[in-house]
């Protein structure tokens, strides 16, 4: 289940400079970055744009998807006045399982966050970029780096801190990545040669875990059932409908009900009511309901994000241990994405689990968010691969 994926990129130095340009396809926003790099491991976002992804583009042809993101660059490009003398170097953030045969090379496996566009997977998404970007008279653009947002996020904190070790994305979706010595990496071709690469486990399909009904009902509705087990307990995309499927079948009166004909929670809706926020309720239409009534759905959403914080948790510390099993050296853990930014206590209860697991030692791992780390971190990615001719 963990497809342990190389990425053909290794952490940063802190020296790479210059000007690059970042597409970050995450989910259902594309994000484009120019991000300048001052080469003392300071990357600063000067131009950012972010255009919404409809789900006829996520869910139609694959051509029309591309072109979409190829006109999204043509606009970002003509707003921030760059063209072809600026001779400008693009690495493309592709956060789906890929299997990856160079740098700026790679096949979809299988689509995950809700996209099933037709005509990718099994296609090397480089180059569908490519024919999109000649389609709009952009063949001036320079792909040199496709990068996972996993990796992107722990290139952009290994920039600034060398002892980061470890990105994890805790979002929409959900995969971690760490630097494995490239002696270790079977499918590598010169299993002989020195160094690390970083390694994108895409551990959001590991399928190791007991299920609860609930789980089992919402992977056998889901666009891919079967596959991303870890990802449906954990990532932000799928924890309200976890949540509604709960209290559906609560017997509260006035909310099972409700929850029954449908309706489903929004993750930011759980975030607002563990935060003592209801107005999420009376924008649902359920703004009557009765103070037991409102205690128990704070209490399912509470246990459904504590769960989820505690299996990130969990698989963070398997890393570690996998890296450095007695713990003996300090770790440095960059994660980007909302839930570990922005949902109550969810930062708290990762770090329960660390303290469960490794007792006084789990103070010698440290957790920072890394904003916004898949665009930056791709754009370094990028200049790794121009410097070093890649």
């Amino acid at each position: 289940p963990l497809k342990m994926l190389p990425s053909f990129v290794k952490r940063p130095s802190g020296a790479e400079k210059g000007r690059y340009l970042a597409m970050d396809l995450g989910g259902t926003n594309l994000r484009i970055l120019c991000v300048e790099l001052d080469g003392r491991g300071g990357a600063n976002v000067t131009a950012m744009s972010r255009f919404g992804v409809a789900k006829h583009l996520m869910n139609g042809p694959g051509a029309a998807l591309f072109d979409f993101m190829a006109q999204c660059l043509a606009d970002f490009l003509r707003q921030n006045s760059i063209g072809p003398d600026d001779r400008p170097a693009l690495a493309f953030t592709f956060s789906f399982p890929t299997e990856q045969t160079a740098i700026a090379a790679g096949r979809l496996i299988i689509w995950t966050k809700g996209f099933s566009a037709s005509g990718v997977v099994g296609q090397d998404v480089v180059k569908l970029l490519e024919e999109a970007l000649a389609r709009k008279g952009l063949r001036f653009i320079r792909i040199t780096a496709l990068v996972n947002d996993t990796i992107g996020t722990l290139v952009s904190k290994s920039y600034a801190d060398r002892s980061c070790d470890a990105g994890v994305i805790l979002g929409t979706g959900t995969n971690a990545c760490y630097p494995e010595k490239i002696s270790n990496i079977a499918r590598n071709k010169n299993p002989g040669r020195d160094g690390e690469m970083i390694i994108n486990i895409e551990w959001g399909n590991f399928a190791g875990l007991a299920q609860t009904p609930y789980d089992v009902e919402l992977d056998k509705c889901s666009r891919n059932p079967g596959f991303q087990f870890l990802e449906k307990m954990v990532s932000g995309m799928y924890l309200g409908a976890l949540a509604s499927k709960m209290l559906a079948d609560m017997g509260l009166r006035g909310v099972s009900e409700f929850f029954r004909g449908g309706h489903e929670l929004k993750t930011e809706d759980m975030s607002r009511i563990a935060g003592n926020d209801f107005r999420a309720l009376a924008e649902s239409g359920l703004e009557h309901i009765g103070p037991d009534e409102r205690k128990t759905l704070q209490n399912i959403c509470g246990l459904t994000a504590r769960r989820s914080a505690r299996l990130a948790g969990a698989a963070i510390a398997a890393v570690i241990t996998w890296m450095d099993p007695q713990l003996l050296r300090e770790h440095l853990v960059g994660i980007d994405g909302s839930l570990f930014e922005l949902y109550p206590r969810y930062r708290e209860n990762i770090c329960g689990v660390f303290d469960d697991i490794f007792g006084a030692k789990a103070r010698g791992i440290r957790l920072e968010l890394a904003k916004d780390g898949s665009g930056i971190g791709a754009a370094i990615t990028a200049a790794i691969a121009e410097q070093t001719g890649q």
